[in-house]
């Protein structure tokens, strides 16, 4: 993996940022001298540090945090450097958070080389027992503020999932669905805050106990190249996620897990997908925006030549009563679809108990665009399903090229409209004759523009 980092970096373990206040975990203090650099091919002269050379271990049981750390420091001191994680070694590495300043960057290489006998992996602590209890359990590695980071490379991120999602409070574990008390945090494998000029490519990561990556509050990201894996049924796996982020590029990965492949949170704007495998999952989803009536904002998505299989959903736009705010310029275009229960979904009643109240205020969704869309669903759900808000209609819903056909049978349901407005501009399989022509006659004035 390759990291641009300013040039003054800081490593904290499991400390707290804004809401997350845990205690202060310090390491030793003793570093070990780096061993001569290497040149790093393709990169010009770079001061190598291998985490083999600060104490690190490598056999996936010692506690390699601290030679991490070490060479973390003085590969920040360097104006460019290495950081090498070695093929060949497992490195099991706790929670931490490694944080710099927005100036002055510097060039670091985390290289996670691997074969198919999975050589060269980095990993948690095994589980909720294993996991000390002063650190944060709600996210295992944290980039905080970093400028021009690059994390690229052959390896691969095992996040040790499985014990995580068998906690009692996990959906699965009870009755029909129900949860069991108990704790329930779970750690977010990799996470990037506040940071920008972000690049991740190439990497392998699997079973993460809740998100494989999440993004808040960062610009100008460029994901290429990911292969994110775990069970069908692994609890909120999701596999790149993003809030509160914008300038975003996602491109040319694969991802099967048991959550959305792709989350857009709010405050999102100018994210380009493409190329993007997905499933068994729950599809290419815009939120969920407006929990606790609060105000969501996503504008300028386009995702494009996509494949979604074997899913619970397609392309989704997910948003809950109460809230407020919009989803406009969305554009789903290209995009094969192999047995999705539903292809193409607009749920304004998203809820996850059966005790959601139903609330006047939601979020205005306008200006979507499904063009190309083609392949089959299966036949337990309809191929649409437009739910809009009764009190603010969907406007401006356009469909050209919509070919959706039952993965058994002959039968074709038929979609599911209410409150949605629209435009067809070829005739689709099968026909959204359930699709209202038009502009509704009205909207409530404190529903336009308020993004």
């Amino acid at each position: 993996m390759e990291f641009r980092f300013p040039r003054t970096c800081t490593l904290f373990s499991s400390v707290s940022l804004y809401f997350l206040l845990l205690p202060f975990h310090s390491f030793s203090q003793i570093s070990l001298p780096p061993s001569p650099a290497p040149e790093a091919a393709g990169l010009g002269p770079l001061a190598v540090f291998s985490v083999l050379s600060f104490g690190a271990v490598g056999d996936g049981v010692t506690d390699d945090t601290p030679a991490l750390k070490m060479a973390w420091d003085t590969a920040c001191q360097a104006e460019s450097a290495t950081l090498l994680i070695p093929h060949r070694y497992s490195f099991m590495i706790q929670s931490a958070i490694f944080a710099g300043p927005s100036t002055n960057e510097v060039c670091i290489l985390l290289s996670l080389f691997i074969v198919e006998k999975i050589d060269g992996t980095l990993m948690p602590p095994d589980g909720p027992d294993s996991w000390p209890k002063s650190n944060n359990r709600r996210q295992w590695l944290v980039f905080y503020r970093v400028n021009g980071m690059s994390m690229q490379g052959g390896g691969l991120i095992d996040g040790r999932g499985e014990k995580w999602w068998n906690l009692p409070c996990k959906p699965h574990k009870g009755v029909n669905g129900t949860t069991l008390p108990g704790p329930c945090d779970s750690p977010v494998a990799i996470r990037f805050f506040m940071s920008s000029n972000l690049t991740v490519q190439g990497l392998k990561i699997k079973n993460s106990p809740q998100f494989h990556f999440r993004f808040d509050g960062c610009r100008d990201v460029h994901i290429d190249s990911l292969y994110i894996k775990a069970p069908s049924q692994s609890p909120n796996t999701d596999g790149i996620h993003i809030e509160n982020t914008n300038n975003v590029k996602i491109y040319n990965s694969v991802v099967s897990n048991g959550d959305d492949c792709v989350s857009i949170g709010a405050g999102c704007y100018n994210v380009d997908i493409r190329n993007i495998t997905c499933g068994p999952s729950h599809g290419i989803s815009i939120g969920s925006l407006g929990i606790r009536n609060t105000r969501a904002c996503v504008s300028n998505i386009t995702v494009s030549d996509a494949v979604v299989k074997n899913s619970d959903n397609g392309v989704r736009i997910k948003t809950w009563q109460g809230g407020s705010g919009s989803v406009s310029k969305v554009t789903f275009n290209n995009i094969r679809m192999e047995n999705v229960k539903n292809p193409i979904i607009i749920d304004q009643y998203y809820c996850l108990t059966k005790g959601c109240p139903n609330q006047t205020s939601s979020l205005h969704i306008s200006d979507i665009l499904y063009a190309n869309i083609k392949g089959t669903y299966d036949i337990r759900s309809r191929p649409l399903h437009l739910a809009c808000s009764d009190t603010v209609p969907c406007t401006n819903l356009t469909f050209s090229e919509v070919e959706l056909l039952p993965a058994k049978g002959n039968f074709l349901l038929d979609p599911f409209c209410w409150n949605a407005y629209g435009d067809l501009r070829t005739l689709t399989i099968p026909p959204v004759s359930c699709l209202s022509e038009g502009i509704p006659q009205s909207i409530p004035e404190n529903y336009v523009d308020q993004c």
